[in-house]
């Protein structure tokens, strides 16, 4: 004699039993995409509103690292059109992450009803977890692998000298001109409160020379490095390189979901994994190696070492995760 449990006598949701027909389910779909372009639609509305501000976000690294450096805090631009398609793209972008809840569960309202209770238990307990793990891929970048490859760049760009010939031309002069006849510009910590047309000085703070022509334009002249290259870093090709290595990192934090999908369906087992590591660190730094955008050394290394440690989670998780399944009547 068999008791049955409280839990075995609630009824359990049959899709089975709310079949609906082809018709049915296009309309279905059509009302939920819908529902989703309309969010959409209110989060892009909002981006283009603060699309300057989030440029100004986006860039934040950089400028901090040229202002570190006492470099010019300005990106250039090569052609007319650069600054509104770069707007244009990251209100895009933004509103499509912004929105992406809402979206997301659009799609799990439409897909939900095609799945057992033990199925949608499964995806509803991940998901929250996939989603912190892309934002972890991206937290990441942002504080610690954009700056870290910015620095690198130019301290490696700005450690290359000029040519011995010239140097030792330099240093050969024997003649010192007197500080009179140096042109001078004050160093303030800001911009003054009332200048003069024709005023010269160099703002502190934001590493600017600047010039004031009249009815308060300020002109910034542009400066660079005591070196042999001057680095001209252009806006769209900055925003590609963020928005490439926000992508790469974020999808790549999945790595510890993939492991443990792969161990508990039985594609692969946990002991194999486990003794094939050598060979599967290889192929992370291979793998690394070609989505990081660029190709450049901290990017690989900074993204390497997250998806050996996430791989490592993804094992145990995989010994640790139990796949529901469903009770036979």
């Amino acid at each position: 004699m068999t008791v049955s449990s409280p839990a075995d006598s609630r009824p359990q949701y049959d899709p089975d039993q709310y079949r609906m027909s082809v018709g049915d389910h296009l309309e279905e779909l059509r009302t939920r995409l819908i529902k989703g372009l309309i969010g959409f639609a209110i989060a892009l509305a909002f981006c283009l509103f603060f699309g300057t501000n989030v440029m100004s976000a986006f860039c934040k690294p950089l400028i901090d690292v040229l202002l570190e450096k006492n470099l010019n805090p300005q990106l250039f631009s090569t052609n007319l059109g650069d600054g509104f398609s770069v707007w244009v793209q990251i209100s895009l972008i933004s509103s499509a992450v912004l929105a992406s809840p809402w979206m997301l569960y659009q799609l799990w309202s439409f897909v939900a009803t095609g799945l057992y209770a033990h199925e949608r238990k499964y995806v509803t307990k991940y998901i929250p977890f996939s989603i912190g793990l892309l934002i972890a891929g991206m937290l990441f970048v942002y504080f610690f692998i954009l700056p870290w490859t910015i620095r690198f760049f130019i301290e490696f760009t700005g450690d290359i000298p000029l040519p011995a010939a010239y140097q030792a031309s330099v240093h050969s002069a024997t003649t010192q001109p007197t500080a009179a006849a140096f042109p001078s510009a004050p160093i303030l910590d800001g911009d003054p409160l009332t200048p003069q047309p024709g005023q010269l000085w160099f703002n502190k703070p934001e590493s600017r020379l600047k010039l004031f022509i009249d009815n308060d334009d300020v002109r910034v002249i542009p400066f660079g490095p005591n070196n042999l290259v001057a680095t001209i870093i252009t806006l769209p090709e900055y925003i590609d390189l963020v928005l490439g290595m926000l992508i790469a990192f974020g999808l790549s934090f999945q790595m510890p979901l993939v492991v443990m999908a792969l161990i508990r369906l039985g594609i692969l087992k946990a002991e194999a994994m486990k003794k094939a590591r050598s060979y599967v660190y290889f192929g992370l730094v291979i793998a690394a190696a070609v989505i990081t955008p660029g190709s450049d050394i901290p990017s690989l290394v900074g993204l390497t070492i997250p998806l050996i440690l996430l791989y490592e989670l993804g094992l145990w998780m995989g010994g640790k995760a139990v796949i529901p399944v469903p009770v036979d009547a």
